[in-house]
């Protein structure tokens, strides 16, 4: 009988622990790209980066994980507890997208990712990134 490396064991044993080990303090919702206050031209790619959590499409239920929502010139976020609407200003990536490419209207536009459970509702910690504001020429 061939002995397994325990090397690998070990490797395989991270692989198996939780993700909800991670301090809140080091999960991330982010916009890698484009940078606030940057100006584009069209078409525009928005690039979405997450630290501490997984991504997996809507209607997955692995723990730790969510699927993007892009909220596109939102003054208030939606309701927490709520499905995140679907709209042109609420944009859904439940297939476990990491970025998109738009055609945004010529002027300023705000930017934000909130992400969504297994049925597209915030997490009851909500993540949520930044805003940024971007120029579309």
């Amino acid at each position: 009988m061939k002995r397994q490396s325990p090397h690998l064991a070990l490797f395989l044993l991270l692989l198996l622990l939780p993700l909800t080990s991670i301090a809140d303090d080091e999960k991330k919702l982010y916009i890698i790209s484009p940078a606030d206050g940057e100006t584009l031209s069209n078409p525009v790619t928005v690039h979405f980066g997450l630290k501490g959590m997984g991504v997996a499409p809507a209607g997955a239920d692995f723990p730790n994980t969510g699927h993007h929502h892009l909220l596109i010139d939102v003054d208030t976020l939606p309701a927490m507890d709520m499905p995140v609407p679907a709209d042109e200003q609420h944009l859904h990536f439940g297939g476990g997208q990491t970025q998109v490419t738009l055609e945004l209207e010529p002027g300023e536009h705000t930017l934000q990712l909130l992400l969504g459970d297994k049925m597209h509702v915030p997490h009851a910690e909500p993540m949520v990134s930044d805003k940024i504001t971007i120029q579309v020429e």
